[in-house]
């Protein structure tokens, strides 16, 4: 009722007093989906379909087609973007890697997305194939490409579709720091989002283009930087901080939509929870005079298109087994919130941290760290499926031992706590070891103290002792930012079991599983 009652305002600000020039225009949205095709629960991650027919279900490839036909019939005049992210978050895209996604995405109608950091999880490769599959163009303004052979010449930075009668300039954006987030390969290099972005508008307004839209994949904080320091941009349309904007939420961090320098930026949560809904009206020289909103919750109220709900069922049925087996059972439920774990001790990093320590305690190794980037969902209370487990770990990591220095261990600390403003996935997760931080001091020295487990109990780490140290083979490799990891010179060993079996086996061993923090972060 309240997102019907507000797009019925947004459509009575829209037509009072337009003049013959204005161009209205609807910008749908989404971001960070990360292969939910089906419905999720509240905590992001899988919802049973005896859920979903309570009513306590959101979201789902089903939804969103109902959504988006809906919300087209408001609208003479729409576009419908993506902040990035389609790739990785469920079994769907272990199993069928981008061929889902440009399935779904087609079928949906989109009109461009960005690249997002995870569209570059399995190589230039998949990205290529799943470019050869969608209808319409993904786009990277910030990044020199040209000696990929799988990208050069076909990715583009910017496009200009024509919607309405008028010439729309659309500009794609990734994180610059993608080579540490997933894994390009050594042929792509990675730029500042500013020179870049500024860089496309140039052409595209001598090109006579005057209203521009950029499809972010980099944040809601560089969004911000990148209206305030870019000229010409109309819309950003973000995604990668998961951020949730509304006018209309006490929970939102910031308006939908959130003006910087004239500039409207808009982003809609993750996981298909929300679908974006922007109206805004430009006068005749490209300006825009009046924008209104709100993401729209793709709740039990948003009937599932049939025809959606059983392709999805038949591309699940090879998953099935593999999803359903009940491993475990949780006490409670497992907290695997980013904005949690990627800012402080989180239960479901306990376990993980947990779980690879025991794993490889007889191998002599001591500490355990988890990069938080790699948790992806929390688990409800009750039977705990491999599903919901390979749901919060998807991306087939597998168990890296290597021994390292104390003061190597701190940098990596210091790393791991340098960008909790900005909500970065690598805030560290641990077992075996204590740390305190202090977030007033400038990154790079913000860690207070740090301790190890010993036979006396907790001792300040010796910077010139080598430790045994468990991670996973992403981070170790210097997934991150904790590039003091890699190297030959380690002792290492990346081969190590999927660290989605080892927190199963650790659940089932201690079932039903108690979640729990105990200080091991602190927080000066």
């Amino acid at each position: 009722m309240l997102t019907r009652f507000l797009t019925s305002v947004a459509a009575l600000g829209m037509t009072a007093g337009m003049a013959a020039a204005d161009y209205k225009l609807t910008i749908l949205h989404t971001n960070d989906f990360h292969a939910r095709f089906e419905p999720i629960s509240k905590y992001d991650s899988g919802c049973s379909a005896e859920s979903n027919q309570e009513g306590k279900c959101f979201g789902g490839s089903a939804r969103l087609v109902t959504a988006i036909a809906d919300a087209r019939k408001r609208s003479n005049n729409s576009v419908l973007f993506d902040g990035g992210d389609q790739f990785q978050g469920s079994l769907f895209y272990t199993y069928y890697k981008g061929k889902l996604a440009a399935e779904m995405m087609n079928k949906m109608g989109y009109d461009a997305m960005t690249v997002g950091n995870h569209e570059f999880d399995d190589g230039p490769e998949v990205l290529r194939g799943f470019m050869d599959a969608i209808d319409f163009p993904i786009l990277m303004s910030n990044a020199d490409i040209s000696a990929e052979p799988q990208l050069a010449g076909v990715l583009q930075k910017s496009t200009v579709i024509e919607r309405g009668g008028e010439k729309l300039g659309l500009i794609g954006l990734t994180p610059q720091n993608t080579d540490e987030l997933a894994s390009p390969g050594p042929n792509i290099s990675f730029s500042d989002p500013v020179a870049a972005v500024q860089g496309e508008v140039d052409k595209l307004t001598a090109m006579g283009v005057n209203k521009i839209f950029v499809l972010s994949h980099s944040g809601y904080g560089v969004d911000q930087r990148v209206a305030a320091e870019t000229t010409g941009v109309d819309v950003i349309v973000g995604g990668h901080s998961n951020t949730y904007l509304s006018n209309v939420s006490d929970r939102a961090a910031g308006p939908y939509p959130t003006i910087v320098n004239g500039v409207q930026i808009v982003q809609a949560y993750a996981y298909g929870k929300f679908l974006g809904e922007l109206n805004v009206t430009f006068n005749d020289s490209g300006e825009i005079i009046e924008a209104m909103g709100e993401p729209l919750i793709m709740d039990a109220s948003v009937s599932e298109d049939d025809g959606t709900v059983a392709r999805i069922a038949e591309m699940a049925a090879p998953l099935e087994e593999i999803r359903n087996k009940v491993v475990a059972a949780a006490a409670q439920p497992i907290i695997g919130d980013r904005d949690v774990c990627r800012a402080e001790e989180c239960s479901m990093g306990n376990l993980v941290a947990d779980a690879m320590l025991d794993r490889v305690a007889d191998q002599g190794v001591t500490i355990a760290i988890a990069n938080s980037g790699g948790l992806r969902a929390s688990i409800d209370g009750g039977e705990v499926t491999m599903g919901e487990v390979l749901t919060v770990l998807p991306f087939q990591n597998t168990l890296s031992t290597f021994e390292i220095s104390g003061a190597g261990l701190l940098e990596a600390l210091e790393n791991g706590v340098s960008q909790v403003e900005e909500g970065a996935g690598r805030f560290p997760q641990i077992a075996g070891m204590t740390f305190t931080w202090d977030s007033a001091q400038p990154a790079g020295s913000r860690i207070v103290e740090a301790k190890v487990a010993s036979e006396d109990g907790f001792v300040p780490m010796d910077p010139a002792t080598t430790y045994l140290v468990v991670t996973n083979n992403y981070v170790r490799n210097g997934g991150d930012g904790y590039k003091m990891f890699k190297g030959e010179d380690k002792n290492a060993y990346d081969f190590g079991p999927d660290l989605a079996d080892v927190t199963a086996e650790y659940l089932a061993a201690a079932s039903p599983y108690q979640p729990y923090t105990d200080g091991r972060i602190t927080k000066k």
